[in-house]
């Protein structure tokens, strides 16, 4: 759902086009670094506009024609966008305005309107060069800004001019901000013609043909206006505790003994937990803050055992959310340390974040990074670099030679680090364990260990489809599945399943959205609403497959279930938006027949064990670092609770969920 301006597209399938003289702009999609696709824009002299636009993504990605219709004064009469989205559904969209009236249809909306006001449709399914027009649009209409077909309103702010050298020549751009499309603003770059330039991000950007080279001077000087923005809203909401604070009237859960103690209170100061337990035992010093928790239920903060730290609202999502751990599986290294550092220096909101390096093997499946080993001298390579930064683990990828697996086990656990990941394409589950893996990350990657008679190349969406189409046939009660998952549990093996990632993409389907986020859709902006609502984020499940693919699921959901009835370790993952997703992944848990009260251990205390924290992390004990969250209710009860956090206390520092949330366009939890 997070505005991507190299994720979507538009078409309008009009007659008399070739024959118009045209301006073709071409513009190449970068992943890390890596050539991904492109778009290409093809402006004629009759208001006509065609664009093409594609990318890969290990075997997913858009790859679209789009058609606009544009009038003399820049709004956009018509567009037509024809192709496969990001999971390779079909997009067969149309937009038209006929006087004051509007209509459009697509995958999930058929609907018209009459406009009392200019406004602008944003198709489901857009190009990068779609929110050109879009920008033009909002820098035409000035500060009052343009409401947003089928819903909301957006503005665009100019941040600066910058001057930069490609093989075509020197450029003078300018670096636009749109706000109210998503949670922070999303940038875009425009030429001295308001042409597309670039959509810059240290993930993936869109670039005019031949300026790639001036990428780093258009990131440097986005980040400088996101980190003023970071800073600012840091400054805005974070309170700094500078001595003891004591945290009375609340109802302490402690993971470790899953003891609830009742009118409990807890001290704290620099950072760390002096003291808990009744508050009639507890001495407390002279001139100490109180708060008041009211009764309500204090516990540690939680852990998503699955980031990707890179979305500029990340930090504040998890927060907000209760979580103030995270491990980073996959980043951009030197983007994320530089997160890490403005976070740990109070000029941005986030949790703690933990570093895991990612490896992968080059081909067309490749995972979006520049670490792609072929050797074992890459391999080392790779792995030294990733132990002197400060990564504590290697995620080995879907595209690494089998044969190459079992030499970064061994090169990883000689520096120390951990071993996890997808398991390779052409490799078991159980391969992978015996060859030096301590994780897996994604149940499906345990159950393509009984479908490998079926699909061995997991690199591309295979793994998923595979699940849908055959998952329900796996019979977790057989002595094949219960034999392996004794091996893991005598491996010591943790897994990571990440169960919540999969929901909508399994059972949401058009105008059929998932499950997933039904119990926040009426707190996000309406830009997500309609996304989700949408039921784009699902596979192209053929007709007749959607039983499967749900009993498919609701397998993944029942070994999960096992492994913790059978005693492998699990630790809590989201692969998305920790601060509003992890809640639905605990929730997943209890479905799963996982106690309330265990799972809220496995989100706490067990994670950090898995990170080698539980020391210092995860109890509500003397000595702990003072990572606590306040929550209305009880999620020992009734896990849908753990959404109602209030309060959230990162070491030395204290902030207030409502106005987090409300930061960043969110509605506070009720």
């Amino acid at each position: 759902m997070k505005l991507q301006l190299c994720a979507a597209v538009l078409i309008f399938c009009a007659g008399g086009i070739a024959g118009a003289a045209e301006q073709v702009e071409r513009s190449e999609v970068l992943t890390m670094g890596n050539q991904a696709g492109f778009q290409e824009a093809r402006y004629a002299d009759d208001g006509s506009l065609r664009v093409h636009f594609e990318f890969n993504d290990r075997g997913r990605g858009p790859r679209l024609d789009s058609e606009y219709r544009i009038a003399a004064d820049g709004s956009v009469d018509a567009i037509a966008n024809k192709g496969n989205d990001y999971f390779k559904g079909a997009v067969d969209e149309s937009f038209r305005r006929d006087g004051a009236k509007a209509s459009w249809k697509n995958s999930a909306e058929d609907e018209s309107r009459e406009l009392a006001r200019p406004a602008f449709y944003l198709s489901l399914n857009g190009t990068p060069e779609e929110y050109v027009l879009l920008a033009r649009a909002l820098i035409k209409a000035g500060a009052q800004g343009l409401d947003i077909l089928p819903a909301g309103t957006a503005r665009a702010e100019k941040l600066g001019e910058l001057k930069v050298k490609g093989k075509p020549g020197a450029k003078k751009v300018s670096l636009y901000a749109l706000h109210g499309l998503d949670l922070t603003p999303s940038f875009l770059w425009l030429d001295e013609q308001q042409r597309f330039f670039a959509s810059y991000s240290s993930w993936q950007s869109v670039v005019r043909e031949g300026y790639a080279e001036a990428l780093p001077a258009l990131g440097k000087m986005q980040d400088t206006q996101e980190k003023q923005l970071a800073e600012q809203r840091a400054k805005a909401l974070t309170t700094p505790l500078t001595g003891p604070l004591l945290i009375r009237n609340v109802r302490a859960f402690d993971p470790a003994s899953g003891e609830t103690t009742a009118a409990a209170a807890v001290l704290i100061d620099k950072g760390r937990i002096v003291a808990a337990g009744k508050e009639a035992a507890l001495s407390v010093p002279a001139g100490t803050e109180t708060l008041d928790g009211g009764g309500r239920f204090l516990m540690p903060g939680l852990w998503d055992m699955h980031a990707h730290f890179f979305g500029q609202a990340d930090g504040v999502l998890d927060i907000a959310g209760g979580v103030t751990t995270v491990r980073d599986l996959a980043n951009n290294p030197p983007v994320l340390a530089e997160r890490i550092k403005a976070i740990e220096a109070n000029k941005d909101i986030g949790p703690r974040i933990i570093k895991a390096g990612i490896i992968d093997g080059p081909g067309p499946f490749a995972g979006p990074t520049k670490a792609l080993a072929d050797n074992e001298a890459d391999a080392q390579r790779f792995v030294d670099e990733y132990a002197a930064s400060g990564h504590e683990q290697i995620k080995i990828y879907s595209s690494i030679k089998p044969e190459l697996m079992p030499a970064i086990a061994r090169m990883a656990h000689a520096k120390g680090l951990r071993v996890s990941g997808h398991v390779p394409a052409y490799m078991t589950a159980r391969q992978f364990v015996e060859n030096g893996a301590d994780e897996i990350q994604h149940i499906n990657m345990l159950m393509l260990n009984f479908l490998f008679d079926k699909v061995q190349d997991t690199r591309s969406p295979a793994r998923f489809t595979s699940i849908g189409e055959y998952g329900a046939s796996i019979d977790l009660g057989s002595p094949q599945v219960l034999e392996f998952v004794a091996f893991l549990k005598q491996r010591g093996t943790v897994v990571d399943p990440t169960v919540s990632t999969f929901e909508d993409m399994f059972l949401g389907r058009p105008k059929l959205p998932g499950p997933g986020f039904a119990a926040i859709m009426d707190r996000l902006p309406l830009s997500w609403q309609r996304g989700i609502k949408s039921g784009a984020g699902g596979l192209p499940i053929k007709p007749g497959q959607e039983a499967a693919y749900r009993d498919g699921y609701q397998r993944m959901i029942d070994f999960v279930g096992l492994l913790y009835r059978s005693g492998v370790r699990i630790v809590s993952g989201t692969d998305g938006s920790g601060g509003l997703q992890l809640a639905r992944e605990l929730e997943l848990y209890v479905a799963a027949g996982i106690p309330p009260k265990d799972v809220l251990r496995i989100a706490t205390y067990d994670s950090a064990g898995v990170a080698k924290r539980d020391k210092e992390y995860g109890r509500i004990a003397p000595g702990y670092v003072a990572d606590l969250i306040l929550v209305d209710g009880d999620p020992t009860l009734n896990m849908a609770d753990i959404r109602k956090v209030r309060t959230v206390i990162r070491g030395d520092r204290r902030f207030d969920s409502a106005k987090l949330f409300e930061s960043i366009g969110i509605k506070p939890a009720p």
